[in-house]
């Protein structure tokens, strides 16, 4: 078995407050491979945006280890991290004094090691690949919609052709028919690209729409990972209440058209 993109061992986060212990992970362990595009799913406080921090290299564990393409992801350094992981947040994080090429370049300006000329070529590269013409390039994010501020801010994460990619509500705050184009968008782009995706989202209709696995976090550990449907067929209290409850309705119709766990 070839190693995997990403190795979560016997993970431990705890954080400190108020003089306090607060145990948020124990024992958690979860492997990615190649190619996969795997969503954690839980409930609030169960720490799905801890953990990609952590496969970011921005928080350490307090005990087990996480290891990113063989290296342990805390010591990834600075360059390193964004050479092998891209990061698009929740609420797209552009920077508001830059326009959206700047903001595209950002990472590789951060580097130094390319000619400023070629740092835009590129940039210009990923904003046509995230479906923006050359007449957003130069326009400030306060002037783009919801739904081009993720695009750009999916062109940015892209930038340092990572293999790579964490997602953090990657369609909150759009609506349904935007929310729809940006899953085609991410969709199209993980198979073109030969990406490996981990994505947070609490969305159904994304999740069902782009996973191949999908992890479930509660009680602090792992407590379902494979489909759709084999998620969805465990009997676990939280997982009968987000995809069986009223909220799971649309999600009950479309698993009719996934794939059988098996």
């Amino acid at each position: 078995m070839s190693e995997p993109v990403v190795e979560i061992d016997r993970l431990w986060s705890v954080f400190h407050s108020g003089g306090a212990d607060a145990v948020i992970h124990q024992d958690l362990s979860l492997r990615i491979d190649a190619g996969e595009l795997l969503s954690v799913v839980g409930g609030s406080g169960s720490g799905k945006t801890v953990l990609l921090r952590q496969i970011l290299g921005l928080e350490t564990p307090a005990r087990g280890r996480v290891t990113v393409l063989g290296e342990d992801a805390s010591r990834m350094g600075r360059a390193g991290a964004a050479s092998r992981v891209g990061m698009l947040f929740q609420h797209g994080a552009l920077f508001s004094a830059f326009n959206v090429l700047d903001n595209i370049a950002f990472p590789l300006n951060e580097l130094k090691t390319l000619p400023s000329r070629l740092v835009q070529d590129v940039a210009m590269v990923k904003l046509r690949m995230v479906g923006l013409d050359a007449s957003a390039a130069y326009k400030m994010p306060a002037d783009l919609s919801g739904g081009m501020i993720k695009r750009v801010a999916l062109a940015r994460a892209l930038v340092m052709d990572p293999p790579l990619l964490l997602l953090d509500e990657p369609t909150a705050g759009l609506d349904p028919g935007s929310a729809d184009e940006f899953c085609a968008l991410l969709k199209s782009l993980h198979q073109e690209l030969d990406l490996t995706v981990v994505m947070v989202t609490h969305d159904l209709d994304t999740l069902l729409q782009l996973s191949n696995r999908i992890a479930v976090v509660a009680d602090k550990h792992i407590v379902a990972v494979g489909t759709a449907a084999h998620v969805m067929a465990n009997p676990h209290p939280f997982i009968k209440d987000y995809f069986w409850g009223a909220r799971g309705q649309r999600a009950r119709t479309l698993l009719q058209d996934l794939p059988k766990a098996g």
